[in-house]
Order: C-alpha cells, then structure tokens, then sequence
C-alpha cells in the first residue's frame, strides 16, 4: 500500500489582487483559490458543454499553426517514451489550431481515443483578445521586473509524466478537472528523473509510472509520495506554486483546459540555471571527490551564501561580478564566459 499525498492548502474567497505570491514562494507553500476565476466567460462556456469552450477559442483564433502531440489509445494519455528510452511514444507536429479542435470534439464519446494535446501555446500570440475577459488581472508588480508569459495547455484525458518548471506558475482550471501531485525540490532523487534528452515537453521526467509505481524498481518512490502533496481543481481553481517543484498534471475528464502564468521574479539579465547545471555536468561531476568537496565549498561561499558576503571585504570599485549584479555587468559577465568556453 503506498502512501497517499496530502491536501495541497486551499483557501476561499480570495480575489486576485488578493493573492500574496512572495508568501507563497518564500514559504515554499503551494496553495489552491477555490474558484478565483470562476467568473471568467470561458470557464462558464466550459461548464456548459465542450462545445461552448471549443466555439469560444476558435472566435480568437490567429490562424497560426501550433504544435498539436497525438498518441495511441494505448499509451493512455501519459505522454512519454517508448520501451527503449531512446524516442517519445508520441508525435508532434504543426497543425490548425481550429482543426485540432474539431478533432477533439469528435473524439469526445469514443471508448477509447487517441491522446490529443495542445501544450504551453503562447495565449496573447495564438489566442490574441482572449485575455481581454479571461484573465486574473493581477498588476504587472506581482511578477517583478518581467511580465509573466501567459499559456493554455487543451486536451482529452492527457498526462504530464511528474517534472520541474524553472519558472513558478499560477494554474488556472478552466474547463475539466485536473489533479496536480506536487513535490518539493529535495525529493529529486527519489523521482527517478530520466534522460536530459530527449524529453516528453521539454524537462525532465519522473521515470515512475504513478498509477502503477514499480516500488521494486523504484524503492525511493514511497520517500517521494510521504513528502507529496495532492490538489484536485474544478473549473475555476487557481493554483499557486513555486519554481522547481515537481509536478505531475493529470487531465480528468475527456475534454480539458488549462490556462497558467509563468513568472520568475529574477532580472532579464540573469542566465538559465539549466545551463549552469548542464556545464557542471561537464566540468565537475567527474572530477575526484575531494576535488568536488572542494568546489562544492567554493559553490556554498560564491553562489549559495548571502548575495554580498564574497566581496564584502572588496572596495566597491573593485568588486567586478562579486558586486551587484546588473545588465552591464552580466553582460561582461557573459562575455568572459564565452571567452573561456571558446578557448
């Protein structure tokens, strides 16, 4: 019997202006609103009847071709990788967006159909106007000093094998039901991440199986579920989460929609982590042990402490990048890197 993950928080009756983003981050607590945006034109449409929903989004239709993922009934909606590990279970491929969702309409009552899915679609640029109506509202000082990017993700019964997003989101449930198992960072290990590459959507994915866990294969598994959390959001819940924390996304009914707010509080300047642990991985995971304990307390000093403790003891103008980030000083920054990587 493995452990069942508990209730993520959930709270009513808050307004979107209401929702306190830097307490939920810096408390690493994700949160469900119960339904925040149930007043939004195309949640009520989705309650009416995939139809409604379906006729919604196609009056906001660009014309742009996106990348529709279609696979065999027999994967189950769980979008991910063929015996070998070495290609994807699944196809994707550019297709009318208006198309893809008669597709999905007339898939709506068969037994059972093929996987369809339309993931992370830019909304302002394939959907322009639909934000005009549907849309939390929240002011552009929630995010920091980027705008978050808005998406919608459209499909039947589809599965987003457990990964992590460098970016922390706000998910709006906007037709269907979906249920997000949630992990803290820490659990990593006992996720069994696979490959780097390639991937199901991008990240890397838990290699478990969650409606059938292999605990013989994967024993850490149960470590990961004791430390999970579990939400179920109706058309209109709000979830709330931080960056890095794994996250299984399951679609639970045969026609679903999805609509979330990506955003990290950072500067533009600032480069990708992912390629920062991609390059360790090169310069440092083969090194000795006691070459790495080494790096690793240079990491803790440098990286990891308090962003002023390595030049503290420098004069200002001397600092160079132990001081205060900014957009020059990243770009010199950068430039040094290049230099170093092209040696």
């Amino acid at each position: 019997m493995s452990p069942a993950p508990r209730p993520v928080a959930a709270v009513s009756g808050v307004r979107p202006q209401d929702l306190a983003l830097d307490e939920i981050l810096t408390s690493q607590t994700p949160t469900v609103f119960r339904a925040m945006a149930a007043d939004w034109p195309l949640v009520r449409q989705g309650r009416q009847s995939p139809g409604a929903a379906i006729a919604c989004l196609k009056s906001y239709d660009a014309g742009q071709p996106v990348v529709g993922y279609t696979g065999a009934p027999e994967i189950g909606g769980r979008f991910f990788y063929d015996e070998g590990m070495t290609r994807l279970n699944f196809k994707a491929e550019w297709v009318a967006l208006g198309a893809f969702l008669d597709r999905l309409a007339a898939s709506l009552d068969e037994a059972e159909p093929p996987s369809l899915y339309i993931g992370s679609t830019d909304v302002d640029a394939y959907l322009p106007g639909l934000r005009a109506e549907n849309d939390l509202g929240l002011p552009a000082s929630a995010f920091g000093d980027q705008p978050p990017l808005v998406s919608i993700w459209i499909g039947n019964r589809t599965t987003a094998a457990a990964h992590y997003d460098m970016s922390n989101n706000i998910a709006v449930c906007v037709a269907g039901r979906r249920r997000f198992t949630l992990f803290p960072p820490d659990q990593v290990a006992n996720l069994y991440p696979g490959p780097l590459e390639p991937t199901p959507g991008g990240q890397v994915v838990s290699l478990v199986d969650f409606r059938r866990p292999d605990f013989e294969r994967f024993p850490r598994f149960r470590t990961a579920l004791e430390n999970a959390q579990a939400a179920e959001l109706e058309p209109g819940d709000v979830l709330v989460y931080p960056a890095l924390w794994w996250h299984q996304v399951e679609a639970l009914e045969p026609f679903n929609i999805l609509v979330n707010y990506w955003w990290n509080a950072g500067p533009a300047f600032l480069d990708s982590p992912q390629v920062t642990l991609l390059h360790a991985l090169l310069s440092l995971r083969d090194r000795p042990e006691h070459e790495k304990a080494g790096w690793k307390a240079l990491f803790d000093h440098y990286v990891f402490g308090p962003a002023d403790a390595a030049g503290a003891q420098i004069p200002q103008a001397a600092q160079g990048p132990l001081g205060p980030l900014d957009e020059m000083q990243a770009r010199r920054l950068r430039a040094q890197i290049l230099n170093r990587l092209n040696r």
